[in-house]
């Protein structure tokens, strides 16, 4: 016979969840990890709020998103960037966990084995910062790649360069430097085969992810 209370039943499924979720994240990427976390974390939240399952997945629901809304602004904001940056060669996308991500390649970003910001990247950069001033409840996240050529002790440290290439440019037109992050990945998340030219362009970039959080 169950004699657990249903609230105490709904948080031992949701604990469960979040084992389950936790145990499988080593293989997922950064997006995935997040919602999937944050899926788990939510329906613990959602157990708080009521004593019925239904509210377990409603918060399951919710924390998916890795606290982050898709809101119009978002919205908006995606469509700018895709205008901004068509045809060249930059991909705009909204990640699972809603944020909005800006995958930048080698060709007009940074020179190999550069941190300088290429001209090509301003008017992107620019377009980005346009209007953040208004969003006073979003993020910014910067990543720096590398191709696997070189060391470590060269790729690391390049990686995080430009991304603070990056995020200099922006706090110069105007966006605080305290909404921004920085970090780099230096040659270990390659997007392509590190065993072509075309492949070694594609992994040297940048990512720049835009986040809004709930209010």
């Amino acid at each position: 016979m169950n004699t657990l209370p249903t609230r105490s039943r709904a948080a031992l499924v949701g604990l469960s969840a979040t084992l389950v979720l936790l145990s499988a994240c080593e293989n997922m990427t950064d997006a995935q990890r997040s919602a999937a976390i944050g899926a788990g974390v939510g329906a613990l939240a959602g157990v708080a709020i009521g004593d019925s399952g239904k509210a377990a997945a409603i918060g399951a629901g919710v924390g998916a998103l890795g606290g982050y809304v898709w809101s119009t602004q978002m919205q908006k904001k995606k469509a700018e960037m895709e205008q901004a940056t068509a045809g060249t060669g930059v991909d705009v996308t909204q990640t699972a966990d809603n944020q909005l991500k800006l995958s930048i390649p080698s060709d007009i970003s940074f020179d190999t084995g550069s941190a300088a910001i290429k001209p090509n990247l301003r008017p992107i950069l620019d377009q980005f910062a346009q209007g953040l001033s208004g969003q006073p409840s979003t993020e910014v996240r910067i990543i720096g790649h590398t191709d696997s050529t070189g060391s470590d002790a060269i790729n690391n440290p390049l990686s995080v360069n430009r991304a603070a290439s990056a995020r200099n440019y922006l706090v110069a037109r105007g966006v605080n430097s305290q909404r921004i992050q920085i970090d780099g990945r230096g040659s270990y998340e390659p997007i392509a085969d590190n065993a072509t030219a075309e492949g070694r362009a594609k992994n040297r970039r940048i990512e720049i992810f835009l986040a809004e959080r709930a209010s």
